[in-house]
């Protein structure tokens, strides 16, 4: 099957799933309530100077400060002045400054910010404080990057910005990439107006929506179709890309089924994102836990049945590990320092093709990396860039009865702790009976010692009832 990008709307949530031979590669969700302010760019207001972090706070409009290190505001205002008359800088409370969201707020930390403002379009990032021309880096074809270059040199273009060209950009011809410089040049030139304008703190431009985005990042020429179960998005659909994209504009269907995720059988795809546990062809499987400081991917040869030695299977399973562990950190949008542990393997020459499998497998990521390398225990530490919340964190909340420890107490421990309650409870009170209400498990663990429960009885003088409850959580309690 071709790839396909699959758009599903509801009042409540937009999503995008991209699917490449009918395998769930990439998904992502917006709410209303949770949409992204990535790439948003404001007229912020220096709220306090930490020169012992070497940051400022700053005032967005938002609730919580944005954080923006002070190195990137002095460089921002050294870009302005000319080499020969460098003005003295000092950075005080107050001052307005322009800067962009790089990343999401996590936790109590407010949203990452940055004075190098870039504004994306289809094959081209324009750096209105930059200068030159930039390639990515992940067009490593040389002769495509050469091709490029000389297509640059021969393009008028403005001297008082920069352009970054992005990957979708290989291929293009010279008119389609001065069109997209022209419109993205059009679009600072109507923000600087806004920035003369406004009075900070101010939202200076909004980044794309979700599906906006999808079409800008991901509907490249090897996309077959974008499905769309939505008519009003349909429509909107086709007259943005018939201003920007018109030629791809055939490629986008109106779904009219009821359930276009549930028909193409992406929800249970969808569903196992969640899931800690995800097996291999080979029935091997991956561990991953993510927690607040790191990822953790644990690889386990599980009911992996071939005959074959132990380092011929550690290499077999690893490799196959490593092409997966990579599809899931882009699937599930993981970030932070992320290790992975592969099974151990002898073989220098083992460790390095999977590593390399590894490196290959997320060449198409487009977020930024880094690997370390791996070490003679199988152990691969490397970074992920995290921009945005992750579909997990959108979707789930930490669980009220366990706190997040992803464990709740056994019938046997709430046992042993309810005749410790109880015995508490009944030092400061004497009544004549107590009702005490439990789940029915930890109620049958009582029972199998009645002795202890009796005990108490005759201490305190009073009859205990046991009330079984199944609507009661097994650490929940009721002592009346």
């Amino acid at each position: 099957m071709p790839k396909e990008i699959l758009i599903n709307v509801e009042p409540q949530e937009t999503r995008v799933a991209i699917l490449n031979d009918g395998r769930l590669d990439e998904f992502y969700i917006e709410r209303p309530q949770d949409k992204t302010i990535v790439g948003n760019i404001y007229m912020g207001k220096i709220e306090a100077v930490l020169p012992s972090l070497g940051a400022a706070f700053v005032d967005i409009g938002l609730v919580k400060k944005g954080f923006l290190y002070i190195s990137e505001i002095e460089s921002a205002f050294e870009a302005a002045d000319t080499p020969q008359q460098p003005k003295p800088l000092e950075i005080k409370k107050g001052q307005d400054v322009l800067v962009q969201v790089v990343k999401e707020s996590f936790g109590t930390k407010g949203p990452r910010l940055s004075t190098h403002i870039g504004l994306a379009g289809r094959y081209l990032v324009i750096m209105p404080h930059g200068k030159g021309v930039g390639i990515s880096r992940r067009i490593e074809d040389d002769v495509e990057r050469k091709r490029l270059r000389q297509l640059f040199s021969e393009l008028t273009l403005p001297k008082d910005v920069g352009f970054i060209v992005r990957t979708a950009a290989s291929g293009k011809s010279k008119h389609e990439l001065l069109r997209d410089a022209q419109f993205l040049y059009k679009l600072w030139k109507r923000l600087e107006k806004v920035i003369n304008q406004k009075k900070a703190p101010a939202l200076i431009y909004e980044e794309y929506d979700l599906t906006f985005r999808a079409i800008r990042d991901s509907f490249t020429d090897d996309v077959a179709r974008m499905v769309v179960d939505s008519k009003s998005e349909f429509y909107r659909i086709q007259r943005f890309m018939k201003t920007f994209l018109s030629y791809l504009v055939r490629k986008v269907e109106l779904y009219r089924g009821d359930d276009l995720f549930g028909d193409k059988d992406i929800e249970k795809q969808i569903n196992r994102i969640y899931e800690s546990k995800v097996y291999l062809k080979s029935k091997a499987y991956l561990v991953i836990e993510p927690t607040e400081g790191l990822v953790v991917v644990d690889v386990n040869s599980g009911g992996f049945k071939k005959k074959l030695q132990q380092e011929e299977t550690a290499f077999k399973v690893n490799c196959e590990a490593a092409i997966e562990a990579a599809r899931q950190l882009v699937l599930r949008d993981l970030g932070g320092i992320i290790v992975i542990d592969f099974i151990d393997m002898e073989r220098e020459s083992h460790r390095r093709e999977v590593l390399n499998t590894l490196k290959k497998s997320l060449s198409e990521d487009k977020a930024k990396y880094d690997i370390l390398g791996i070490s003679k225990f199988g152990l691969v530490e490397m970074t992920r860039e995290r921009i945005h919340k992750t579909v997990q964190m959108l979707s789930y909340q930490p669980c009220p009865y366990c706190q997040g420890r992803g464990r709740v107490r056994s019938p046997v421990t709430v046992a042993i702790y309810v005749l410790k309650e109880l015995r508490r409870a009944l030092k400061s009170k004497h009544p004549e009976q107590v009702n005490l209400t439990l789940s029915p498990p930890v109620i049958d663990e009582i029972l199998k010692n009645k002795e202890d429960l009796k005990a108490i009885e005759h201490k305190f003088r009073t009859r205990v009832n046991l009330i079984s409850n199944p609507a009661c959580h097994i650490e929940e309690i009721k002592i009346e």
